[in-house]
């Protein structure tokens, strides 16, 4: 499957710099003409994409995520994280699926890529993965507390929009089809097993 990475709203020029290099963000500069014809620095934040996955099993339960990380209040989402570098997108949402739920499954489809804002040069991938089973435990990372919340699609579609959801990628998505039942139907169809 090749996966297109979206392209920012506010692309980095060739020329950019990178002038800090951290443990999650960089910082790249450039030098900017501005429409008067003077010149000014911008600066742009890059980071490693990320992939969100969200299992849905044979028999059409979907499992969401209880995750607490340090620092951060508890919340509900779905399976996800980093694109390792030199790691592909779907490689990286197979990854995360098994470690984050102990789940493998038998077809990813990808339903959202965006660059979510302007100024973080940050893809997000969004997948369902169908036909999922169980073939391990969880495999977490020392700053990661998981635990699995099977959902009906309708429980989905009310966690989904709520104001606590962690996945805001997709929330505009399912408020769509909450006001537009052929929306809805299309959205049940996308997740149905």
């Amino acid at each position: 499957m090749h996966i297109e990475r979206p392209i920012s709203k506010q692309p980095m020029p060739d020329h950019a710099k990178r002038v800090f290099k951290g443990v999650v963000f960089d910082v790249y500069q450039w030098e900017q003409e501005m429409f008067d014809g003077s010149k000014a620095i911008f600066e742009k934040l890059k980071r490693p994409d990320t992939v969100i996955v969200y299992p849905v099993l044979d028999d059409g339960t979907i499992l969401l995520t209880e995750q607490e990380q340090p620092g951060m209040k508890p919340a509900l989402g779905a399976a996800g994280g980093r694109v390792d570098e030199g790691e592909g997108i779907l490689d990286a949402a197979k990854r995360e699926l098994l470690e984050e739920t102990g789940y493998e499954a038998s077809e990813f489809i990808l339903w959202d890529a965006r660059q979510p804002t302007s100024k973080t040069d940050w893809a997000i991938f969004t997948f369902i993965a169908k036909g999922a089973k169980k073939v391990a435990g969880l495999n977490l990372d020392a700053g990661e507390k998981i635990s699995l919340k099977p959902v009906t699609f309708d429980e989905f579609v009310m966690h989904v929009t709520d104001e606590g959801y962690s996945e805001r990628e997709i929330v505009s998505k399912v408020f769509e089809a909450r006001l537009d039942p052929v929306k809805m139907e299309s959205l049940r169809e996308l997740f149905r097993p």
